[in-house]
């Protein structure tokens, strides 16, 4: 028996159900190095991602097709590999957010090559936006100073003898500095990632949808500026909500208040769309 015997196609092709099963072990091995990490908010998010790609690949459970070949077998086994050699050594720093994302690929491949990979675009760019952006935005962008800047005009606003130099933050009562980790670029790739789900799962019209995204960025940053505005209060005034809202439990406050935020508005925009998708059909008839 050779290795093209081995990685045969007509191994996954035939058997779904291990095609389940290695999918299920690679994304629980994921969920498990997160909560490893005590990336408390990335394994909220993670559960909800999952649930929202384990839900689109039922209803489509009937209608997939297992036609791989050997090359897309061989690189779906390399970036499984690949997922399981990370896990191993735990040298982990940016790939951890890289790994379900990878891990649904690599399966991808096995289940119906790259041909096939279509019929699972909605569950991968779920996947994608999961942990990707971040990864990307985290080597490639520091938003610290605007973030910083944004905070500052609201204390300004609200009355606050507030001065901002760089990414430090000056009250009379004390002062803070905004690093990256605190900039917001989280709290704007989750709810980046949630629009993604909601345009999947919950499509609206088309001159609506790339409007959809711009407002979550926004939201997240926004979300994110009041509560480094609340931090520098909170520095000078009261030690223990400080810490409570900057990296206890309190901080992930506002992730989920922009969260519901957005889910609301875009509820609100559905519900709209079925009014005016109700009032012309009643026109039509009439």
């Amino acid at each position: 028996m050779n290795i093209t015997d081995l990685i045969s196609p007509k191994l996954f092709k035939n058997e779904p159900f291990w095609l389940l099963s290695i999918t299920a072990g690679l994304e629980a091995i994921c969920l498990t190095l997160v909560w490893k990490a005590d990336d408390v908010g990335h394994l909220g998010m993670s559960i909800l991602f999952l649930f929202a790609t384990g839900s689109l690949l039922w209803d489509k459970r009937h209608t997939l097709r297992f036609e791989s070949d050997v090359f897309s077998s061989i690189v779906g086994l390399l970036l499984i590999i690949w997922v399981l050699w990370q896990s191993a050594t735990q040298n982990l720093e940016h790939t951890l957010r890289l790994l379900s994302f990878t891990s649904a690929f690599g399966v991808s491949l096995l289940a119906s090559g790259f041909k096939g990979l279509k019929q699972y675009w909605e569950e991968l760019i779920i996947l994608f936006f999961l942990g990707v952006p971040s990864v990307l935005a985290d080597l490639l962008i520091d938003i610290s100073p605007l973030s910083a800047k944004f905070a500052t005009l609201l204390l300004w606003y609200s009355g606050f003898d507030v001065t901002n130099v760089g990414v430090n933050i000056y009250l009379p009562t004390g002062s803070i500095k905004v690093v990256h980790s605190c900039s917001g670029i989280d709290t704007i790739n989750y709810i980046l990632g949630i629009s993604i789900i909601a345009l999947v799962m919950f499509p609206i019209a088309k001159s609506k949808r790339f409007f959809i995204p711009i407002f979550a960025i926004i939201l997240g940053f926004v979300i994110n500026g009041v509560r480094i505005a609340m931090l520098a209060v909170m520095e000078g005034t009261n030690k223990a909500a400080f810490d409570s809202w900057h990296g206890g439990q309190a901080s992930y406050s506002y992730g989920v208040l922009g969260i519901l935020i957005f889910g609301l508005v875009y509820m609100l925009l559905l519900k709209q769309e079925e009014q005016q998708n109700h009032n012309s059909e009643s026109s039509s008839i009439n």
